[in-house]
C-alpha cells in the first residue's frame, strides 16, 4: 500500500517542480534559439547564437540566474514594436553589454559592462525594437559602435 502512495506522490512532486520551473522560466531551454549577425562599420562580421526573449515572461527573465554564457552567444529581446526601453540587471550574475537596436537593425546606443545585480535602469537613446545582450566587454573587444547593423529575423533585415 505504501509503494502505491509513494509513486503518485513522487510523480505529483515532479510535476509540481516542473510547473514551478516553467512559471518562473528558469530553464534556458524555454527560449527559442537562432542566428544573429553584427556587421560593424569596419566591415567585419560577427556571428552569434542567440536566445530570443519574445514574450513578457521571457523578457522578464532574460539572463537572470545564469553563471556564464559562451563567448559567441547572447540574448535578443524582441519588444514587437518601436518604443523607448529600459533594462536592468536584477538577479543577473554576469556583466553584460546591451546593444539597443532600432527596427531596421541599426544599433542606436550601447551600454557596456552592465553591473551584475544592479537595479538601476539602463535606457535606450530613443525608440528601439530590440536589445541584444552579450557578455560584458564583447562590444569593446569587437569594436562595436552605434550605427553598426544587426541582422536578425526580428528586424527589417535578415541574416545573410
Amino acid at each position: 500500500m505504501r509503494r502505491r502512495l509513494v509513486l503518485p506522490l513522487l510523480a505529483a512532486a515532479a510535476l509540481s517542480a516542473r510547473h514551478a520551473g516553467a512559471q518562473t522560466g528558469q530553464r534556458a531551454t524555454d527560449f527559442p534559439r537562432s542566428s544573429l549577425v553584427i556587421e560593424s562599420a569596419s566591415g567585419r562580421t560577427h556571428r552569434f547564437t542567440v536566445e530570443v526573449a519574445d514574450n513578457d515572461q521571457r523578457r522578464a527573465l532574460g539572463l537572470m540566474h545564469r553563471d556564464s554564457m559562451p563567448a559567441d552567444h547572447g540574448m535578443v529581446f524582441d519588444f514587437k514594436q518601436d518604443q523607448p526601453v529600459a533594462m536592468w540587471m536584477r538577479n543577473t550574475r554576469i556583466p553584460l553589454d546591451m546593444l539597443f537596436i532600432d527596427r531596421d537593425g541599426r544599433v542606436v546606443n550601447i551600454h557596456a559592462r552592465a553591473v551584475p545585480f544592479d537595479e538601476t535602469s539602463i535606457h535606450s537613446d530613443g525608440p528601439v525594437r530590440g536589445v541584444l545582450e552579450l557578455n560584458g566587454g564583447t562590444a569593446a573587444r569587437l569594436g562595436l559602435k552605434a550605427g553598426d547593423v544587426v541582422r536578425h529575423a526580428i528586424f527589417r533585415n535578415a541574416v545573410p
